[in-house]
């Protein structure tokens, strides 16, 4: 699982990128999207909303639900997107993280944002 992340205020003001910049960005992550689906190596990969939109929920020693509505303010950065991919080893994996992290951003200049790999784990026999 490839993550990143994106700053809470950022978000909330749609990044603050002219329209053209944003319409670059969406289409460098179509393309790449594309790219992996093709070679097979894409399971899934999604842009989340704004942290407006999210909600947090935790049990009560009761079981019922305690929902707080975002943003968070305790939160500085949230989960802006992933990509779920199956790749053949670490290398190629890398290889994509820096494809995204080089995302172009306002004048088409990367972004270089960093991106984070996560394994997906097996669960433990029991």
């Amino acid at each position: 699982m490839l993550m990143i992340h994106a700053n809470v205020e950022a978000m909330s003001e749609g990044l603050g990128w002219e329209l053209a910049d944003i319409r670059a960005m969406v289409n460098y992550m179509h393309q790449l999207n594309k790219e992996l689906a093709d070679s097979g190596e894409l399971l899934d990969a999604q842009g989340l909303g704004n942290p407006e939109q999210s909600k947090k929920v935790q049990a009560r020693p009761d079981g019922e639900p305690v929902i707080t509505d975002g943003p968070f303010p305790e939160a500085k950065e949230v989960l802006a997107g992933y990509w779920l991919v199956d790749v053949a080893d670490e290398r190629r994996v890398v290889e994509i993280a820096t494809r995204i992290s080089v995302t172009p951003g306002p004048g088409g200049a990367p972004v270089n944002q960093p991106v984070q790999i996560h394994p997906i784990g097996e669960a433990p026999e029991v």
